[in-house]
């Protein structure tokens, strides 16, 4: 075979059908973290949002004056 057929017939990818099963605690710490995350992405949007338009207010008040 080939390096090209080699890889191609790696199973990385590919789906098997298996599934994982989560007991309940891990099932609640996977939602606290999906919310965790969440709420740090909000927070991050907010951040840049806010300081947009405080860069902004400063540009336009430097200009207006000029």
């Amino acid at each position: 075979m080939t390096q090209d057929n080699d890889l191609m017939s790696a199973r990385e990818g590919l789906p098997t059908g298996e599934t994982v099963k989560l007991t309940p605690e891990q099932e609640g710490a996977r939602n606290k973290r999906n919310i965790v995350i969440a709420w740090s992405l909000v927070g991050f949007m907010v951040a840049v949002f806010a300081i947009t338009v405080v860069r902004l207010g400063q540009t336009a008040a430097a200009g207006a004056g000029a």
